[in-house]
C-alpha cells in the first residue's frame, strides 16, 4: 500500500462539507485553485477535495491529490440521475465499473465511449473498495445497486438521452465527474471507488432542485460509515 491515506472527492460544497466538519486535525493548501483539506475521520487519515463540477475539474483534482497526497484509495462521492426505472430518488448507486458516456470517436470506426490510449470502455471500481460502499450503504439503511455508471459533461435531463446512455452502456446512473476520476486513478494505479445517492429520476432537473441536498446527506452518510469500517490490507 502507499501511505494509508484516504482520499475523498465531491464536486458540490454540499457533497463534502459535512465530512470536512466531522474531521479534525485539519490541515489546508490550496493548489490548482482546489482546496485539500487532510485530517483524521473516527481515527483514520483523510484528505479531502471539493473538485468543482465537470470532467476536467474532477481529473484536475484527482490528479493534484495523487501526486500530493499519494492516497491508497479515491473515493468519489455526490449525486446522480437514475437511467433505470425503479431506481428511485436517495436509492444509491456504487460503480461496479465507470464509463464516458460523451467520450465518441466514432466517425473513425471505434466504438462509443473507447478511451483513446488506454483503449478501455469500462473501467473497473475496485472490488474491496466496492463492497466496503456497499455494506456501508446498507448499514445506514439505504437501498443500494450495484452497476455501471456513466459520466459526461452535461446535465443529464431529456428521458430519451438518458434511455440511450443506459442501452449503449448498460448504465444505471449518470452524472460529470466519477469516470474522469476513474480514468486518472486507473493510470496512476490507485484503486477507487465511486458512491452517488439519486437525485433526479424522471423529474430530472425539477428532482434535481428539490432533492440534491438531501441526496449529497445521504452519500455524506454513506462515506462516514465506509470510513469506519474499511480497513486496508
Amino acid at each position: 500500500m502507499m501511505n494509508n491515506l484516504i482520499g475523498i472527492i465531491g464536486a458540490m460544497d454540499i457533497e463534502v462539507d459535512a465530512i470536512i466538519a466531522s474531521m479534525t486535525d485539519i490541515e489546508e493548501n490550496i493548489i490548482s485553485s482546489v482546496k485539500f483539506v487532510r485530517g483524521k475521520l473516527f481515527g483514520k487519515d483523510v484528505v479531502v477535495a471539493k473538485c468543482g463540477i465537470g470532467k476536467v475539474f474532477a481529473a484536475i483534482c484527482a490528479q493534484t491529490m495523487i501526486l500530493e497526497y499519494d492516497p491508497s484509495v479515491i473515493i468519489n462521492t455526490g449525486v446522480a440521475g437514475s437511467l433505470v426505472k425503479g431506481f428511485n430518488v436517495l436509492d444509491v448507486a456504487v460503480a461496479s465499473s465507470v464509463v464516458q458516456h460523451d467520450m465518441d470517436t466514432s466517425a473513425i470506426g471505434d466504438p462509443r465511449g473507447l478511451i483513446s490510449g488506454i483503449n478501455v470502455i469500462y473501467i473497473d471500481t475496485d472490488k474491496d473498495v466496492s463492497n466496503a460502499l456497499k455494506s456501508a450503504a446498507l448499514n445506514v439503511k439505504c437501498n443500494v445497486k450495484e452497476g455501471i455508471i456513466a459520466s459526461g459533461d452535461k446535465f443529464m435531463a431529456d428521458a430519451e438521452e438518458k434511455e440511450a446512455i443506459n442501452k449503449q452502456f448498460n448504465a444505471i446512473a449518470c452524472e460529470m465527474e466519477g469516470a474522469s476520476i476513474g480514468q486518472v486513478c486507473y493510470v496512476n494505479g490507485v484503486p477507487f471507488g465511486i458512491l452517488r445517492a439519486i437525485s433526479d429520476g424522471d423529474g430530472a432537473e425539477m428532482d434535481y432542485m428539490t432533492f440534491a441536498p438531501k441526496a449529497a446527506e445521504q452519500s455524506t452518510n454513506i462515506v462516514k460509515e465506509f470510513i469506519k469500517i474499511y480497513s486496508e490490507v
